[in-house]
């Protein structure tokens, strides 16, 4: 069994459910990236997890029926482990989420970017798990938080 098998991630469901993304929302005044991460997570997917790493930052264009217009995005992802809590208290934003192993999250997501972003979280757990103890599997990695003004987003796993 490939190392990250047994591994959950937390998807949101979109659309009734026809679209899954990942958790991301923009900062709030005072806040670090990270912190806006796992806020975000937490309120929509109802889960609380702890920062592992900083993934890559993603950018793309939708369209706004609010501004009639389209919108540039720029989102940087973080990788989180799974603390506490329950899917069945997401907020209202999201339609549910779905919990799926982590090595099918790619493929499960509607978005090319996420889908990247889910590949890379995937490789980094594995090269983690390499590490050794769980304590270097959450740590090994935790570089410092980058700085980014983008909207924060996660990819959360539960053991």
């Amino acid at each position: 069994m490939p190392v990250g098998a047994a591994l959950l991630v937390a998807l949101i469901e979109l659309r009734g459910g026809a679209v899954l993304a990942l958790p991301k929302g923009h900062i709030e005044a005072g806040e670090e990236p990270a912190q806006t991460a796992t806020r975000e997570t937490r309120e929509e997917t109802g889960l609380l997890g702890a920062v592992i790493q900083p993934l890559q930052e993603i950018s793309y264009w939708f369209y706004s029926r609010q501004q009639r217009a389209r919108v540039a995005k720029r989102v940087a992802f973080f990788l989180l482990v799974y603390r506490a809590g329950s899917p069945a208290r997401h907020n209202a934003e999201v339609d549910g989420v779905r919990l799926v192993p982590l090595e099918r999250a790619a493929d499960l997501l509607a978005y090319r970017g996420e889908q990247d972003v889910a590949r890379e979280a995937a490789a980094s757990v594995r090269r983690l798990a390499g590490a050794g103890t769980p304590a270097a599997k959450e740590a090994g990695a935790a570089g410092p938080a980058r700085a980014a003004a983008a909207n924060p987003g996660a990819l959360l796993c539960m053991p």
